[in-house]
């Protein structure tokens, strides 16, 4: 009976020294597995560029060479408060050069028929009311362009992104004093280098004058116009304080925000496509203008008058030029032929002429089969900036290169993605 007992004690102890020696096998292979993965990941991070931008780019599966050849992302920047947009903005970024461009749009910008009969629903800030399409209608038959995606931030959006960042470091370019009980805003903050909280940002990108009626300087750019340069530069400090490595731990509170507050039209594959690209943007080359023109009363009615031909050159210089050496395109001396694999007569006509009114010659025209993706071909071997400035305002397609044509420096075939 002893000795059955030790056999069967001797025998507990093995299996359970069998048990703990599989258990350290299996926690070993685990770990094993864990670093190998690890490892791999951080290889891949490493590869696709490192940071933020390299664990983005790993995670959704994508690799730098194809972010790098997509084409030229325009997006329409709304500002809301109270159903109308204050704030108008046209943002382009190129992932071929991670450049971005800004361009303020007043918001009182008249976009009517006729200005000896204006009212207020003639402004641009009006017609978001209708739907945000209005607005991106408006903007591009201000600007030339062919803007298709918008994306509307409400101020709340704009108050918790910077509380979720842990603040702002922003100069505040005056002393704000204004007072308005109708929209429950009180601005009260001094200039200077200082961290902005949510409602701080809030007050800043919203300020225009103080109670007493002064505002910003003129050299600054004074009641709107300072507005919109002070909105262009915290938004700029906002992306480069966002894009920080740091705040990957913040990432689920940023991604709440976006679903919770912010409308859009761009579709989950875009955005899935351009994220690692955004995330790459070079903030110090960001370039920055507003839409000129003069305030008029216009019928009683206090509008802005957008100046077409100083506006096409600032267009052509923000979005169109050279990302190497800052040259307009010599539109005037490109002659292009129009294919329309659109099966619309409205897009074709839509195309000719904003083509013509940014300088282009139309010598050709014609159909094609339906086609998907619109492709601007290269007849005459002409620079690559010249195709890059076709493709960026068409908003769409891609470059190639053809037989010469003694005919036409382009031929473009439209698509349905126009």
């Amino acid at each position: 009976m002893k000795e059955d007992r030790e056999n069967k004690e001797v025998k507990g102890k093995r299996k359970k020294k069998k048990k703990h020696k599989v258990l350290k096998r299996i926690l070993l292979i685990l770990i094993l597995i864990i670093l190998i993965t690890a490892g791999i990941f951080g290889y891949k991070v490493y590869k696709n560029g490192g940071g933020l931008t390299g664990i983005v780019t790993t995670l959704i599966g994508s690799d730098p060479e194809k972010t790098k050849n997509l084409p030229d992302f325009y997006c329409l920047i709304m500002g809301k408060s109270e159903n109308m947009t204050d704030t108008i903005m046209v943002a382009k970024y190129s992932p071929s050069t991670r450049r971005a461009s800004l361009l303020s749009i007043p918001r009182d910008s008249f976009v009517g028929t006729n200005k000896n009969t204006a009212t207020a629903f003639d402004k641009i800030n009006c017609k978001y009311q209708i739907s945000p399409q209005k607005t991106i209608d408006a903007v591009n038959k201000l600007t030339g362009l062919n803007i298709k995606y918008y994306l509307t931030v409400d101020t709340k959006a704009l108050r918790d992104l910077v509380d979720a960042i842990g603040g702002v470091e922003f100069d505040v370019p005056i002393d704000m004093d204004y007072d308005d009980s109708s929209q429950k805003l009180y601005i009260h903050i001094k200039s200077g280098m200082q961290k902005l909280n949510g409602e701080q940002a809030e007050w800043v990108v919203r300020f225009r004058h103080n109670n007493n009626g002064t505002t910003y300087p003129v050299e600054y750019g004074d009641n709107d116009l300072g507005r919109m340069r002070t909105q262009r530069e915290f938004m700029m400090e906002v992306a480069k304080q966002t894009l920080k490595l740091g705040n990957i731990t913040k990432i689920n509170d940023i991604l709440k925000i976006a679903e919770e507050e912010i409308e859009t039209n761009i579709d989950w594959d875009t955005m899935m496509e351009y994220a690692p690209a955004l995330l790459s943007l070079d903030t110090e080359n960001i370039k920055t203008d507003a839409l000129p023109g003069v305030p008029e009363y216009c019928n009683g009615v206090a509008v802005f008058l957008v100046n077409e031909k100083e506006s096409k050159t600032l267009v052509n210089e923000l979005f169109l030029t050279s990302s190497e050496t800052g040259e307009m395109t010599k539109t005037k001396d490109i002659s292009l032929e129009i294919l329309n694999g659109t099966g619309s007569t409205t897009k074709l006509n839509k195309v000719i002429e904003q083509l013509k009114n940014h300088g282009y010659k139309i010598t050709k025209q014609g159909n094609t089969n339906i086609t998907n993706v619109t492709t601007v071909i290269n007849r005459t071997k002409n620079s690559t900036d010249d195709e890059k400035a076709i493709t960026s305002l068409l908003g769409t397609g891609k470059a190639t290169t053809g037989e010469d044509n003694s005919d036409v420096d382009f031929t473009i075939i439209l698509g349905k993605d126009y």
